[in-house]
């Protein structure tokens, strides 16, 4: 079965969680990259209100051709409680149609659970089947505890499987 990791990360710890899965379940990796600037106070105040709001942004990739892949993953961090601006944009630009989906979220406190929930929300109006999902706090965590957390998570949710 084919897997996709398609991902946005601004400050690097889920871009660490993506390529740590992308490894260990010999998955195709896609970046989001959000082109409004989300760096400094100011943006990065402007950009909560954004994922609140989920309003949507301007992206590359624009589009991610899914067809020949089973299971598609979903990864985000956490703003304010929400999924990312980006990676609202990316699910509602995808073909979901009877895939399988598994969704992750990092964050630096606990509210990943608000972000997940409305992923999941976003994906099933897609088409899509939520077969797993997680997330990762990630605050004060080196970058070598986050790829064991990361894979601790793989052998627990038993994600290999899919």
């Amino acid at each position: 079965m084919a897997k996709i990791i398609i991902y946005y990360s601004h400050g690097g710890t889920t871009d660490l969680v993506a390529k740590t899965l992308a490894k260990n379940l010999n998955a195709t990796l896609v970046r989001i990259h959000d082109l409004k600037n989300r760096d400094g106070f100011k943006n990065r105040l402007f950009s909560s209100i954004n994922a609140f709001r989920e309003t949507k942004t301007d992206i590359v990739p624009a589009k991610v051709d899914l067809r020949g892949y089973d299971t598609v993953y979903f990864g985000t961090p956490t703003w304010s409680g929400n999924p990312t601006p980006a990676i609202l944009t990316i699910i509602d630009r995808c073909d979901l149609r009877a895939k399988d989906v598994v969704l992750f979220a990092t964050m630096d406190t606990n509210r990943g659970e608000s972000n997940i929930k409305r992923l999941e929300q976003k994906v099933k109006l897609r088409g899509a089947r939520v077969i797993e999902s997680f997330t990762l706090t990630t605050k004060d965590k080196s970058p070598q505890k986050l790829v064991n957390d990361t894979e601790a998570i793989i052998e627990m949710k038993d994600l290999k499987m899919y």
